[in-house]
């Protein structure tokens, strides 16, 4: 009897230990501050957290810097954590010009500057894949790291493949017309991404992420910004053709769905940096993170 009252006045004990610490545990977002900053007169605004060295994290096409809420909390307590909304997407301002990756790396560089930024390591998806190697082969000394998740590079050997297949057509849907067409219709223009470029629809985004992004981008001039960055890629095809020149002198991760991009992004990438690791994610589409969060998590924080 008086074994079995010590065994469960451990267990009490223990049990009041753990409900103290999920107490005392800060939620996700409570590590997360999001700040604005002026940057050459366009305000960036971002997601920031932790203390250590600097990771910077740029978001996607039909997302908004939302989409690493889930990883900031697990990188800040080694780094200090910096994810922007890319320039006129989500709660960043819309610039008069140059929205394209090489400007648009020019403005997040400005802004790490501001935030008294010397070296980071940059991790970017899809276009944010684009200004992340924009902002390593620009800044080439203050890049320690850089990861790249799905998608590809223009300019970069293998690229018009991707960008002449007839199946990715909204590469080349931007302008009056599509704007018209998809106003009011936004919800059903992005669950094309969401649903058909993923592996399967069912672990793709969540109902709260994409009701946010909808929200995000169906502001007035937030599609035509967003699309901005496709309309540019025939310029940014030439930019990357030029930075490509000079190879790289620092570790590159790619991370890549087998039923998406990651066999090509994974090529391109050893034509631009000696030192790649690339994985391949089996059964995965175009949302890494969003698909396969632990392997993606996992891989991320190995590598950074």
């Amino acid at each position: 009897m008086k074994k079995s009252c010590t065994r469960s006045g451990i267990i009490a004990f223990v049990f009041l230990l753990a409900v103290s610490a999920a107490i005392a545990q800060p939620s996700d977002d409570s590590v997360i501050a999001a700040r604005d900053a002026e940057v050459g007169g366009v305000k960036l605004h971002y997601l920031t957290a932790g203390d250590g060295p600097v990771v910077i994290l740029l978001h996607g096409y039909t997302q908004t810097s939302r989409m690493w809420r889930p990883l900031i909390p697990l990188l800040a307590g080694k780094f200090r954590v910096i994810a922007p909304d890319l320039p006129g997407i989500g709660d960043s301002a819309i610039p008069a010009d140059g929205l394209d990756m090489k400007t648009a790396a020019i403005r997040v560089h400005a802004l790490a500057k501001s935030l008294g930024v010397e070296k980071a390591r940059v991790v970017g998806h899809d276009i944010g894949l684009m200004v992340a190697y924009a902002y390593a082969a620009q800044f080439p000394s203050e890049t320690e790291k850089l990861a790249l998740l799905d998608a590809f590079l223009p300019g970069v050997e293998g690229w018009e493949a991707v960008y002449d297949d007839p199946n990715v057509w909204h590469f080349r849907f931007h302008g009056p017309t599509p704007e018209a067409l998809v106003s009011g219709r936004e919800r059903t223009y992005f669950a094309y991404f969401w649903n058909d470029l993923a592996a399967d629809k069912a672990r793709s985004l969540n109902v709260a992420d994409r009701a946010a992004y909808v929200t995000a981008y169906s502001r007035p001039g937030r599609m035509r910004a967003g699309w901005a960055y496709f309309a540019a890629w025939p310029q940014t095809a030439k930019d990357f053709a030029q930075l490509a020149q000079t190879r790289l002198a620092i570790p590159v991760l790619t991370i890549g769905g087998d039923k998406s991009l990651g066999e090509v992004l994974g090529r391109q990438a050893k034509l631009i940096s000696p030192d790649v690791t690339v994985i391949v994610l089996k059964d995965t589409g175009h949302w890494v993170l969003e698909e396969r969060p632990k392997e993606t998590t996992d891989a991320l924080l190995s590598f950074l």
